[in-house]
């Protein structure tokens, strides 16, 4: 019979009696698993702790004229948030303008939107580069710039609402069509195609397949071009004239007076805001599910 040679038995193998060394990682080897999981929290933290102060200090009983320091617990601020009538006046103003500007931009930045990525004419490039000059400018320079084209075409006296709401229409305008040509530029025309191959018309195609596609970015385009319409205040300034909008008021109230009312109504935008955001969460998750 034929001799058989057994190979050494390697350490760790079956059957083998050497020990298993099991080699541990360093210090720095953790670090640099979690370092992007730290920074990460450090940059959450850092975004989201000036929005925790605002909701603290609302429930603050300032002691003098300026909401800066804790003093004591209350709830007077949230019991009369228009105690200055001026406050309540000028938000009302803000979300007034607002509003407009965002239905207004939100249409206009669709349909061209629509008309840049559907379509291909001479001016394409032109227009697309000029798109992105409001955002791209100083808004101090806008401001100044806006301030002097109302005063040659409609006067020195009628800078007021109209003024504000077309100038916030203007720089509103080049993020929703920004935001909504990703979209279309990310949508399948596979999808379209196939409704047309179905004796679909053009309008059940948009109705029915476009435009439920598009609903998302043109939603955002909206939150967003509220968001900065509500926010701005260099533009608002140079084109408001005797009108006093929200972030007019806080500017100007800092210089006096800071009373607790102004973080009351930062923390219920703020809440609005997040409701918002869970709610198209909780219907997104609810499509995904049913599909």
């Amino acid at each position: 019979m034929a001799a058989h040679t057994l190979a050494p038995a390697t350490p760790g193998a079956p059957g083998s009696s050497a020990p298993l060394k099991i080699r541990r990682r360093g210090p720095l080897a953790w670090i640099s698993d979690h370092l992007l999981l730290a920074v990460t929290v450090v940059i959450f933290v850092f975004m989201l702790l000036p929005n925790a102060v605002i909701l603290v200090m609302s429930f603050n009983a300032p002691v003098g004229k300026y909401d800066y320091i804790w003093n004591h617990f209350s709830t007077d601020a949230w019991a009369h948030p228009c105690a200055n009538q001026a406050l309540c006046t000028s938000m009302g103003l803000s979300l007034e303008i607002g509003a407009i500007a965002t239905v207004v931009s939100t249409a206009l930045g669709t349909m061209i939107a629509f008309a840049m990525v559907r379509h291909r004419f001479k001016a394409r490039s032109g227009i697309n580069a000029l798109l992105f000059l409001p955002m791209a400018a100083p808004e101090v320079v806008m401001g100044a710039t806006l301030t002097a084209l109302f005063f040659n075409t409609i006067g020195p006296g009628s800078l007021g609402f109209w003024t504000i709401t077309i100038a916030h229409v203007m720089f509103c305008l080049s993020y929703v069509v920004v935001t909504i040509k990703s979209r279309l530029a990310g949508m399948d025309p596979m999808l379209e195609r196939a409704a047309e191959d179905l004796y679909a018309t053009p309008a059940q195609t948009f109705l029915r397949v476009t435009l439920p596609l598009v609903a998302p970015g043109i939603a955002a385009a909206g939150l967003l071009a509220f968001a900065l319409s509500v926010d701005d205040y260099i533009i608002t300034a140079f084109t408001a004239g005797q009108r006093t909008t929200f972030p007019m008021y806080i500017f100007g109230s800092v210089q006096r007076s800071y009373p607790a009312q102004i973080d009351v109504i930062g923390s219920i935008m703020l809440i609005g805001t997040m409701l918002i955001i869970a709610v198209s969460t909780i219907f997104g998750r609810m499509r995904a599910t049913r599909k």
